[in-house]
């Protein structure tokens, strides 16, 4: 490809000669006589055609690779079920149908919540009665046995792991979700593959075409000169970020040995990941989680992490997705540097993104009495483009990591070093007074650095049997049912399932931590959900509470919030604004009851209604006085 022409005058020649290409075939005929398919092509060609030049124009089949991506994209469309068509319409009819007020998301295992696939459909009543309409199954692919890093390690996109289904059964239960309104979610691996992938095993084998598709190289010099500046990910499972094949040579593997990084430099790999993710999007998947994208791209001098051209890639997919599939929307993980998370959160290239700060401040305010940093990254870091949502969640299936800027907390009076060390001892119980009994992940006495596993009733003090832990779980979902996005249950929270300790057990599964967080279907504890006597049904009842609010407050629509300076550090504020009201959400996180002064409230009315406890409540009288772990949703 030249490039003494503009990026359109390219894209143009590019166009007529791929439409040129595709005259020649039934398949292309039938592509380019598809009207709904050609105007999507039209419009989004030419993102793709730059993205695509800009990496791959230095080969000599960039053109031909491209008329063969193009030709993938099509035949996907082409087969797509008419349902998902209908779909695809009426969400391009409503495009921020993901920012309402009604998304709500659940989050399990497949195995450990309802054993397969066929036990996660008999359960659609339940999610039906809790108000789920996002359901995200984990990593549900075939993958090694028994290390497979939860499924991350995937060994075939194009099946299930056999004790869980089968791909019908999948289709199965995409479709009955689909048609009681819950999109169904699944984890896209796009960095690596397992070792036991078809195209990993041929490139094991020495095949050249499939070794391409991966960063193998022969010997030591080039994998020295690239781990000069990465970082080691998992060092309990192997130094550096390549591991060395029997037959002498090395692989990249940034995390465990078993998961093989792909080579996007390859446009190969590009255009097979395409066809995966179409593939998958036809079985009618409406969000894919795009794991570990920070690490897709490589260059050596970097440390290989969040590099441009990863959100080039996540672009090109993105609008790869706008033609075959337009109702599929992305969801970056990305538990990196705040300043790095916010970079893969655009509508153009992941319109979700896990917010794991807030998720951390959260807890850091419980461990810490202190709302302070969370009121800052409300702030200074929540706000992200319109048309863009956050999914914010109290605890995930992972570990907890302290992704605070030190920048951010040197300003509140906080080293960042030393108070990573005091959460990490605090939520492992190793500092007075703690209430929280989690479990240390990648522990390192010596440095103090560690991440904590454990479920969120184990972390608020109900395994300990602490005063507050039940106001604590509910003080936390408060503000992720109402801060902005959409709010994601870890399922089994919702009844305060605690920590499970039987991984110890296993020899797979021993030397994981995050295991503990990880918890088979507490059966008992579901069967008590509305028995207000137990523990379970407390909660139960109160979360219940928060998600009617949630779907009867308008004000929480979309994905913004705007700070409220309470004057009390104990107490973060936060502003919703609807249409026609505004909600103002105070969260005290003492133990003790705490009072904002009168002076705060200038500028607002006399009194507001509390949603919470549907309440009228004087703003300028005496201030006003929130309970320990209180919370109050004020419209005015």
């Amino acid at each position: 490809m030249t490039n003494s022409l503009s990026i359109e005058q390219q894209a143009r020649a590019a166009k007529a000669y791929i439409l040129q290409e595709l005259r020649k075939t039934d398949l292309g005929v039938e592509i380019l006589n598809d009207a709904d398919l050609f105007a999507r092509l039209d419009m989004n060609f030419i993102t793709v055609f730059a993205i695509f030049a800009e990496l791959y124009g230095y080969r000599h089949d960039c053109l031909d690779q491209l008329v063969d991506l193009i030709t993938m994209c099509g035949k996907s469309w082409l087969e797509r079920d008419s349902e998902l068509k209908k779909l695809d319409k009426a969400r391009e009819m409503d495009p921020d149908w993901y920012l309402s007020n009604q998304m709500l998301g659940g989050v399990c295992y497949v195995d450990r919540y309802a054993k397969n696939l066929a036990g996660i459909k008999a359960k659609i009543p339940y999610f039906k009665e809790l108000g789920l309409t996002y359901l995200h199954l984990m990593p549900l692919f075939k993958s090694p046995k028994p290390l497979n890093d939860g499924g991350y390690a995937v060994s075939s996109y194009r099946e299930v792991d056999e004790e869980l289904g089968t791909l019908q059964d999948l289709k199965d239960l995409a479709t009955e979700l689909r048609k009681v309104g819950i999109s169904l979610v699944v984890d896209l691996v796009f960095n690596h593959t397992s070792n036991e992938h078809a195209w990993a095993k041929k490139a094991a084998a020495g095949d050249p075409e499939h070794s391409a598709m991966y960063w193998i190289f022969p010997d030591r010099n080039v994998p020295s000169a690239f781990e000069r500046n990465t970082r080691e990910i998992f060092p309990d499972d192997h130094p550096g970020s390549f591991i060395q094949l029997p037959d002498g040579r090395y692989v990249w593997s940034t995390f465990y040995h078993f998961q093989w990084d792909l080579n996007y430099s390859n446009p190969t790999v590009f255009r097979a990941m395409a066809a995966e993710m179409l593939y998958l999007a036809n079985i009618g998947i409406d969000f894919f989680r795009m794991d570990a994208v920070a690490f897709m791209w490589k260059q050596m001098n970097t440390d290989c992490e969040n590099l441009p051209e990863v959100h080039k890639l996540l672009r090109a997919f993105n609008a790869l997705c706008r033609i075959a599939a337009p109702s599929v929307l992305f969801k970056s993980e990305a538990i990196v540097h705040p300043d790095f998370v916010v970079q893969y959160i655009d509508r153009y290239e992941c319109q979700l993104s896990y917010n794991p700060l807030q998720m951390a401040l959260t807890w850091e305010a419980l461990a810490t009495r202190d709302a302070s940093m969370l009121t800052q990254a409300m702030e200074r870091r929540h706000n992200i483009a319109r048309g863009c949502a956050w999914v914010n969640y109290v605890r995930s299936h992972d570990d907890i990591g302290w992704t605070f800027s030190d920048e951010d907390a040197l300003e509140l009076g906080k080293q960042g070093g030393n108070h990573r060390k005091f959460l990490n001892a605090f939520f492992v119980n190793r500092h007075p007074g703690s209430f929280a009994r989690g479990v240390p992940f990648q522990d390192n006495p010596r440095t103090g650095d560690c991440r904590i596993s454990g479920t969120t009733a184990s972390l608020a003090g109900l395994e300990s049997g602490q005063d507050g832990a039940l106001e604590r779980i509910l003080l936390a979902y408060s503000i992720a049912m109402s801060s902005g996005g959409i709010p994601l249950i870890y399922l089994g929270d919702e009844v305060g399932q605690l920590n499970d300790y039987s991984y110890l057990n296993d020899q797979s599964k021993m030397d994981d931590s995050r295991w503990v967080n990880r918890p088979w279907y507490p059966e008992q504890r579901y069967k008590e959900r509305h028995d207000r006597n137990t523990i379970p049904g407390r909660i139960y009842a109160g979360l219940k509470h928060l998600i009617h609010l949630r779907k009867t407050t308008e004000e929480i629509a979309g994905g913004r919030a705007v700070g409220f300076y309470t004057g009390n550090s104990a107490i973060l504020g936060y502003q919703r604004q609807g249409p026609n009201s505004t909600l103002l959400c105070l969260c005290n996180f003492a133990d003790e009851p705490q009072w904002i002064g009168r002076e705060r409230f200038q500028g607002l009315p006399e009194s507001a209604h509390d949603l919470v406890t549907d309440s009228q409540i004087n703003l300028k009288d005496a201030g006003i006085h929130l309970r320990a772990h209180q919370y109050l949703w004020l419209r005015h």
